[in-house]
């Protein structure tokens, strides 16, 4: 379905493409001419996703006059994107790597910001061991789902065995807040708005920021991927739907508040404003220039092929799963 503007919606998306002309790339005009004019995109409820959100405007420019968003969850996300659904669309670099792993045809194109993720526990919980015994929520889908696997990584960084010294809890996201400040869960694993909301409400404390600590603030956390088979057969509508999706990580970084008033106009959430405006201005958006999006892949290839959660090593994963070409152009074009 395609979203409906409002006027105030309408307004703001219009400045913010007037301001992303100002970044500076060359014309779509002087390229070669797109192979196809449709673009399929996922509408979930995940703040995270914000530069796809306000890249409409951006997308136009690049030439495709037929773009839709296809309502989902953020769980059907890389199914939708491996059957075809979608052509495009942002998601955990844990989660591409496991799809990967398993086969599925999907290409990673690039690094889009640095962590989103924030790991809650109850007060008396004071480290990543202190979980072991514990249980830990999460949402997102079930076992082997991007969040389980992130925090799966966290507790098996600290020698915990996460098959076996925690208890997981899937978890629908409405519920995930209440389960927590009921104190049915011991620990969950929030993403905007949940990580907003806590806050206000002051539950537990943050144990892991993955914007902020280290090793998980030197890595992107969602990475932008296609279909295999439209990234093979499409290359210059591939790279100008990088293009924009780029420069609309650029305008979520230069103006927070425009892109949070977008997403509500929009409808592509429910939160409240401010909760929408606060995760925005967290998320580091400011850094896909600078990270390198294959030491991403191999970081979490690594961690998790060590606690044998997927089979595939690195190596394979960047070899069957990634194409930086289009990247590399575009750090060319796209300077700052």
């Amino acid at each position: 379905m395609t979203v409906r503007q409002t006027r105030r919606g309408f307004l703001t998306s219009a400045s913010m493409a007037l301001s992303a002309t100002l970044l500076g790339d060359p014309p779509a005009a002087a390229e070669e001419p797109l192979e196809t004019t449709s673009l399929r995109l996922f509408k979930s409820p995940s703040l995270c996703s914000a530069p796809q959100y306000v890249a409409e405007e951006l997308l136009r420019a690049e030439g495709f006059t037929d773009i839709r968003f296809i309502a989902g969850t953020s769980a059907e996300v890389i199914d939708a994107v491996a059957r075809n659904r979608i052509d495009f669309n942002m998601h955990y670099g844990s989660g591409w790597v496991s799809a990967i792993d398993n086969g599925s045809p999907v290409t990673i194109l690039a690094g889009v910001h640095v962590g989103c993720f924030a790991l809650f526990v109850q007060n008396g919980i004071d480290s990543v061991v202190d979980l072991r015994g514990k249980s830990i929520a999460f949402s997102g889908g079930g076992l082997g789902s991007s969040q389980q696997l992130f925090a799966a990584i966290i507790v098996a960084r600290v020698g915990l065995d996460p098959a076996k010294d925690v208890r997981w809890v899937p978890s629908p996201t409405p519920e995930l807040i209440a389960l927590f400040a009921d104190g049915k869960v011991d620990a969950f694993l929030g993403v905007p708005p949940q990580v907003q909301e806590a806050h206000a409400r002051r539950l537990g404390h943050v144990l892991i920021n993955s914007s902020l600590d280290d090793p998980w603030s030197q890595y992107f956390c969602c990475m932008w991927a296609g279909n295999r088979d439209f990234v093979r057969a499409n290359p210059v509508a591939t790279k100008r739907v990088l293009r924009a999706i780029l420069k609309a990580t650029d305008l979520c970084a230069s103006n927070p508040a425009g892109v949070a008033q977008r997403l509500v106009d929009g409808r592509f959430t429910s939160a409240r404003y401010e909760y929408v405006q606060e995760a925005v201005c967290a998320i580091p958006y400011d850094k896909w220039r600078e990270y390198d999006a294959e030491d991403t892949i191999r970081f979490y290839a690594l961690r998790l092929h060590d606690v044998g959660l997927i089979k595939s090593t690195p190596q394979k994963i960047i070899a069957d799963g990634t194409d930086w070409r289009f990247l590399n152009k575009l750090k060319r074009e796209l300077k700052a």
